[in-house]
């Protein structure tokens, strides 16, 4: 059984996704899966958490658009689900993923979207 069975098998067992504690959210942490650099970091409600479940590709749900999200569904730039988890609150996500395309997750152009470095203490 691979990756995306399991979690499939997962969603069937019933793990319940907590939707409740930000209003209907759950973040989306999305890392690749060959490299583990960190992509990404979206929102999901429980209809783009089914969608994404059921179609194996990230599908968010976009907080300033007010409805689902695909990633890549206009740059090509997808992101296959290799294999998904939830935290031990159940209220956050972990996509490992393969990107489709060119590879530039960032709508900034760059393979990830942190790339601004922060200095943390003095």
């Amino acid at each position: 059984m691979d990756a995306m069975e399991d979690a499939k098998d997962a969603m069937d067992n019933k793990i319940a996704i907590d939707f409740q504690k930000d209003n209907g959210l759950v973040a989306g942490i999305v890392q690749d899966a060959k490299t583990s650099q960190v992509l990404m970091l979206g929102f999901l409600n429980e209809e783009s958490y089914n969608k994404t479940m059921e179609t194996g590709y990230v599908t968010f749900w976009s907080r300033t658009r007010g409805k689902l999200w695909m990633k890549g569904e206009t740059s090509g730039n997808r992101l296959r689900v290799v294999s998904a988890a939830t935290d031990c609150d159940n209220d956050a996500l972990l996509f490992r993923v393969e990107v489709e395309g060119d590879g530039l997750v960032c709508h900034e152009g760059t393979v990830s979207c942190f790339t601004k470095l922060l200095v943390v203490g003095s």
